[in-house]
Parts: C-alpha cells; structure tokens; sequence
C-alpha cells in the first residue's frame, strides 16, 4: 500500500540527452579500473552465493541422504544465515573498515567449507527420518551465508560513495546486469561440475571464487582509496591556499 501511493520523481534527462545515450553511458562507465575490478567482485560473489544456495537442496539429499522433505526445510538454515549476516554486519561495521571485516567473512566462508565438506563424507547411507537424524555436516554448510551476507550491500555501498551522485543510476544498472549474470553462471557452473564429479567436489571447487574474491576486494579496496583521495584533494588546497 505504501509503495502504491509513494511519489515518483519522473526522470529529466539532461539536453541531448537520450534513453539511448544513457545506456551507452552505463556502458562506458564500465571501463573504469575501479568499476571494472568492482564488475569482477560482485559476479564472484553471486556466482558462489547462488552456486550454493541453488545447489544445497541437492546437495543434501544426494550426498547427505537426507529425505527431500528434510533437505528443503535444512536449507532454510542458509535463507536465515544470510538475514541475521546482513543485519549485524551494520553494527559491526560501525567500529571497523569494511576492508578487513570482508576478509574475514571471506576467509569464513573458506574455513566453513573446509570444516564441514570432509564431515559429509560416508553419511549417505545413514537412515534419516527427521532434522534429529541429520549430519552435522548438513546444519554447518548452510552457517556460510552468515559470513558471505555481509559482502554484498558492502561493496555496493563503498563502490557508490566513491562515485558522483549523477553515476549512480548507470551503476546500478551495471550491479543489476552482472548480478544477474553471476547468479546464472555460478547455477549453471555448480550444476555441471555437480553431475560430473559430484556434489562434494562442487562445493570444495566454491573455495576457487572465494579466493579469487580475495583478490579483486585487495584491487577494488585500492582503487576506491585512490578515487576517494583524488576527489578530496581539490577540496582541501581549496581550504588551505597557498
């Protein structure tokens, strides 16, 4: 209801200004070091998020052994990580850079695969009848949305702070774009390697796009410190003249 009668600004363009020329605009944007490396982070991080919460259902019934009743109703357990990840991340970074709070979430997800994948190994043929009977293995892996919740809205956060007011529109369009793509991708990759060497090496192969987000955060965190600077520079020789 309250979107229902919520006013909408109509869009103005600027004169010469197009529909058409704005999304050339948002194309262009994306040659941009930091936008590009910023592009590269958020398709890793839909890929592994969408490669993992697609694939979990199947995961658990066909590794696990867990019933398909059991299965969907476990991999709730991932929805809720992601929820209670993505509302504490806010307090938590209230008292430290985004920077290093990602890393660590990162370096989270690592360790929950690593701890939990070689806890489903042999468990298949055990008799599950109810969440009672589940593996460990099946309540542990879901705890990775709680680490990777937090990646996400922060690095969209930090990419439009370092960009004018103007940019933001194209921005966006650029996240929704490669996060579409990195959604598809990360299922559809998740799915091959599932059915080729199964369900246990898929997830061990996530540690790849994790690893891979480590290093486009360390090029994307010192391209947006270099923007931030240069954007402040004429700020302060304008306060402190010769």
């Amino acid at each position: 209801m309250v979107v229902a009668i919520a006013p909408i600004k109509r869009v103005e363009y600027t004169q010469g200004s197009t529909l058409g020329s704005e999304f050339v605009g948002m194309l262009k944007l994306a040659y941009k070091p930091l936008v590009l490396v910023f592009i590269f982070s958020i398709f890793l991080y839909v890929l592994i998020e969408q490669g993992i919460g697609s694939w979990l259902p199947t995961f658990n019934k066909e590794v696990l052994g867990l019933p398909t009743q059991v299965s969907i109703q476990i991999t709730s357990i991932f929805a809720i990580a992601l929820a209670v990840g993505r509302l504490t991340a806010g307090a938590v970074l209230t008292r430290m850079n985004w920077y290093p709070f990602l890393n660590i979430c990162l370096a989270g997800m690592a360790l929950v695969m690593l701890l939990s994948l070689p806890l489903a190994e042999n468990v298949a043929n055990m008799p599950i009848a109810s969440w009672a009977d589940a593996p460990l293995a099946a309540f542990l892996i879901p705890l990775i949305g709680l680490m990777m919740a937090p990646i996400y809205p922060v690095i969209n956060s930090v990419m439009l702070s370092a960009l004018p007011q103007a940019q933001h529109a194209p921005m966006t369009g650029l996240i929704v774009v490669f996060s579409a793509l990195g959604g598809t991708t990360g299922s559809i990759v998740t799915g091959f390697v599932f059915d080729a060497v199964g369900g246990q090496q898929a997830f061990y192969l996530s540690l790849i796009p994790i690893g891979l987000l480590v290093i486009t955060l360390f090029f994307f965190k010192k391209a947006s410190t270099t923007l931030t600077e240069k954007a402040l520079s004429p700020q302060r020789n304008s306060e402190h003249p010769a």
